[in-house]
Order: structure tokens, then C-alpha cells, then sequence
């Protein structure tokens, strides 16, 4: 993961306000630069139109990528002074241009604001040790129906390398080995793999399938008796 990846992980870059801030547009790009560490350095921050952001720091003097910034260095060194400094520009920005969403990906966060305008629930975050990991429960029952979890990759795909935010559900157990046959689904992480699913949030399975299933699951924690209109 990229300083940037985990310095805007969860941010929702707010583009109205890049511009207040001093970013510039170019080629359909927002750029802001900076220099920093008594001029000697030059951060040059680019958020694109997926709202992606990438940086560079340049050593002034010679015009060259500082190369060390991206090599994982102790809490002692030039490179890490370098590296601290850039990293509160950026969240600075964060800080500034940002609001925070629930979730890493985009398709969780759509799936939250589905969600919130349909059955009117939000996430709660009950583990302190896995704090980015979200709940939904039937507000009825207390019953869960959905679980949002950021995971590397590797707990689902042998040598798969980076994070993934997914979401657990609970579907008709006959339907299982079907969907577990299609892209983006894989055995319940961590549960009950008879009747729970994990799907992967990296739209590989589209939204509409996606609330579909959630829908369905929704159903499966509502009180027995209770009739839904």
C-alpha cells in the first residue's frame, strides 16, 4: 500500500474544495505542489477523475524523484524526516478536502447508502481490535444481516496480494455452490459457511446483484410473524 493509499484510505475527496485549497486543473486532473523541508524537497500531490490520488516528492536541487521516500525506512534518518513531512501535507489535505466514508472501496460505501435508504440501518463497529469492520443488523431482531470487512486479499485467494473490503451475507443454502461457481464470490470468511457467502466489493459483481443478495439476506433477520411491506 502507497503512502497516499493509507493516508486517504476511507476519504471521499470533496473536488470543490481542491481549488479553495490551491489545487490547479490539468488534463482532467486536480494538481497542488508544495515545497517542503526548507525548499529542498517539492511534493506534487494529482487527484484524477476517479478521485484517485498519487504523489511524487522531488529533490529540488537535481529535479530527480527522491527515490528513498517510497522505501520503508526506521523511525530514524533523513529519508524518514522526508517522509514524515510529505505525509502531513497530505493529510493535511485529507484533513481539509475530505469527508470520511464508512468503508475503502466505493462499491461498500454504495452498498451502505443502499442499505441506509432501505431498510434505514448503519453500521456499527463492535470490535475494537478490528475497527473497520462493520455490522448490520435488523434493527427489529438485532439479527445480523451483513458484515463489511477490509481483509487482504490472501485470506481468500492463496498468494493474492493486497487489501479487499467484502461483505458476508446469508443466502438460500441451495444457491451456494452456484454462486461460489461465479467471479467475486468465495466461501464465508470467518463464518458459518453452510449458510453465509462472501462477496468481494470490487465490482466484480455488479450493484444490482449485489442488493439483491443483501436483500435477501435482510430478509433472513426479520422476526418470524412480522409482516414487511
Amino acid at each position: 500500500m502507497t503512502i497516499e493509499d493509507r493516508v486517504f484510505k476511507k476519504s471521499k475527496v470533496n473536488l470543490q474544495k481542491l481549488k479553495k485549497y490551491g489545487f490547479a486543473k490539468y488534463d482532467g486532473s486536480w494538481v497542488y505542489e508544495k515545497t517542503f523541508m526548507n525548499g529542498d524537497f517539492k511534493a506534487v500531490v494529482q487527484i484524477d477523475a476517479q478521485k484517485k490520488v498519487r504523489g511524487e516528492v522531488f529533490d529540488v536541487a537535481s529535479g530527480d524523484v527522491y527515490l528513498p521516500l517510497r522505501i520503508e525506512c526506521g523511525a530514524e534518518g533523513y529519508a524518514h524526516k522526508v517522509r514524515a513531512e510529505y505525509e502531513k501535507i497530505l493529510r493535511e489535505i485529507k484533513n481539509l478536502c475530505c469527508s470520511e466514508n464508512s468503508f475503502a472501496s466505493g462499491q461498500a460505501n454504495r452498498l451502505v447508502d443502499f442499505i441506509a435508504k432501505t431498510y434505514g440501518d448503519k453500521p456499527d463497529f463492535p470490535w475494537k481490535k478490528y475497527n473497520e469492520y462493520g455490522v448490520f443488523r435488523n434493527n427489529d431482531s438485532n439479527k445480523w444481516y451483513a458484515l463489511i470487512m477490509n481483509i487482504g486479499f490472501n485470506k481468500l485467494v492463496d498468494k493474492a496480494s493486497g487489501e479487499v473490503d467484502v461483505v458476508n451475507i446469508k443466502v438460500d443454502e441451495d444457491k451456494i455452490p452456484t454462486l461460489l461457481e461465479q467471479q467475486g464470490f468465495y466461501p464465508a470468511y470467518h463464518m458459518n459457511k453452510k449458510y453465509w457467502i462472501t462477496l468481494v466489493l470490487d465490482d466484480t459483481i455488479s450493484d444490482e446483484d449485489l442488493f439483491e443478495l443483501v436483500d435477501e439476506s435482510h430478509n433472513y433477520s426479520i422476526k418470524k410473524g412480522k409482516i414487511c411491506s
